[in-house]
């Protein structure tokens, strides 16, 4: 399970979501792909069930593709210090 790290704010957007880190004062745009992951995992969701819902949100998105999308989102939100496991 993921949750974002303490003092990081979200919101939606219509574009996808917004990440704001009070402590930084940095803020991070999320693309519609990246907001479905990260809802996805914060509704208390795994990884299998990210790569599903982007298969069954986009049309032509394989499994393959979608884990790697996944797995790469994930990486940029950890590297960045938004969420945490």
């Amino acid at each position: 399970m993921y949750a974002l790290k303490p003092g990081v704010l979200l919101t939606e957007t219509e574009y996808g979501m917004a990440l704001l880190d009070q402590k930084s004062a940095e803020y991070w745009t999320l693309n519609p792909t990246a907001a479905v992951v990260l809802r996805t995992l914060l509704d208390g969701h795994g990884i299998d069930q990210a790569v599903e819902a982007l298969t069954g949100h986009y049309e032509g998105v394989d499994t393959d593709l979608a884990t790697q999308d996944v797995t790469r989102i994930i990486d940029d939100l950890r590297s960045a210090g938004l969420v945490a496991p």
